[in-house]
């Protein structure tokens, strides 16, 4: 092997440890926009469940991705073992690569479930999702498949990962329904506010990150040091997003809203997840501002529509991810768009056809991921001895007590007097 196929090996695998990292900011960010009773039941539902799709992406999630098939869905590499040296990516450093990215699209589906769904939803639907959802979708734009052949635009994910798991996390947000005491009879709702804003800005902070591993390490390689134009033009989206939408919530509500500030930054880097390789520095900005205004405004949907989203799953990551879907078709420059595959956007003389194509892939991968998803979740909630949501008891103690009997900050829980000892 030489140099420069060693440094791209070495470059991909420390994308790898960026993505698998923001698992923590995805517990941060959950635990800390839920509330303390399910703090200890967040954090280690999420590492569980990557571990069950560590498995599941190995035994055929990356086999349907990527292995010989048809358009729809790839039939081989099941059990994947690859060992040998070869001169450029080697097979191993690919597959852990393209695992960490099949286990953030599951946590960012883990968003509808929150606070009301047992233990053993969550590790059904784990492994369900990562075997026949997230593969179908990523097989369909960058294994080959059928997206991929009208030449999709879709750098690092912002369909593939990002708007396929918030497909399932409204599936999930429908069949459960909403969390005790979310809204009125009236059709008002409360604010149930998570229990950490700290929590959550550094879990933003995380993601932010590792956001450099998920879409600089999509590269692939270090030839030319192209991931670090990738790298500027994603952190100019995620900074024009956190702006974009501290300005609107100001504006609309007199408040400066922190949580929506946090949501603007990681909707800007959902957004530019998809054309960060595609388009112009000025365009970044541009896309990461009108992001950080949708997300505002998709919230406040979302709640009037009493859809019950706790972590903004909905929102920053599927009206984000569609937004920045579609942004290519905007913005794509006649010169990145020949690097990278596809056309140039409209903005650039390409016409309508790569916006076409992106909308396309929009609204095909977002209603396959939400269909399947949506019966997955029902059949589950027939077979499982009482569905696949808590009790209301259950839910009002919370899950870490109920699921896993011990609470996540037992130090702040009075512990209940025993008649017997007097303790």
């Amino acid at each position: 092997m030489d140099e420069i196929s060693l440094m791209n090996n070495v470059w991909v695998m420390l994308g790898f440890i960026l993505v698998l990292l923001m698992q923590g900011g995805f517990i941060l960010l959950e635990a800390g926009s839920t509330r303390m009773k399910n703090a200890g039941h967040i954090a280690g539902k999420t590492i569980f469940t990557v571990g069950i799709a560590s498995i599941v992406f190995w035994a055929v999630g990356y086999g349907f991705i990527y292995g010989e098939g048809n358009a729809f869905i790839g039939l081989s590499n099941f059990f994947f073992g690859d060992y040998s040296e070869s001169e450029g990516l080697v097979g191993s450093v690919d597959f852990i690569f393209q695992l960490a990215f099949a286990a953030i699209a599951l946590t960012v589906a883990f968003g509808g479930f929150a606070e009301r769904a047992k233990l053993s939803a969550y590790i059904i639907f784990a492994i369900l999702f990562s075997a026949f959802i997230y593969p179908i979708v990523a097989h369909w734009i960058w294994g080959g498949g059928w997206l991929s052949e009208l030449g999709k635009q879709d750098f690092a994910g912002s369909t593939v990962v990002h708007l396929t798991g918030a497909a399932a996390a409204l599936a999930a947000t429908i069949v459960l329904g909403p969390r005790i005491g979310k809204f009125n009879k009236d059709g008002t709702s409360n604010n149930l506010a998570g229990h950490n804003q700290v929590y959550t800005a550094l879990g933003v902070l995380l993601l932010w990150v590792g956001w450099f591993g998920f879409n600089g390490g999509s590269t692939f390689g270090v030839e030319g040091a192209f991931f670090g134009y990738v790298s500027l033009t994603t952190q100019l989206a995620a900074a024009a997003g956190a702006i974009s939408a501290m300005f609107i919530v100001t504006a609309m509500t007199g408040k400066a809203d922190v949580p929506t500030m946090l949501n603007g930054a990681l909707a800007g880097l959902v957004a530019i997840t998809a054309s960060t390789a595609f388009v112009a520095t000025w365009a970044a900005v541009v896309i990461g501002i009108i992001a950080g205004l949708i997300v505002h405004f998709s919230m406040v949907f979302f709640d009037r529509a009493k859809i019950d989203d706790p972590i903004f799953a909905l929102s920053v990551h599927g009206i984000a991810g569609i937004w920045g879907t579609l942004s290519t078709g905007f913005f794509a420059t006649p010169g990145l768009a020949a690097m990278n595959g596809g056309l140039p956007g409209l903005f650039y003389g390409g016409g309508l056809t790569q916006l076409g194509v992106q909308l396309t892939g929009v609204v095909s991968s977002g209603l396959y991921a939400f269909v399947v998803a949506f019966v997955i979740l029902k059949v589950m909630d027939k077979v499982i001895p009482g569905g696949i949501r808590v009790t209301e008891e259950e839910e009002i103690i919370g899950l870490d007590m109920s699921e896993h009997g011990s609470y996540g900050y037992p130090e702040n829980i009075t512990p209940t007097h025993n008649k017997k000892t007097g303790a």
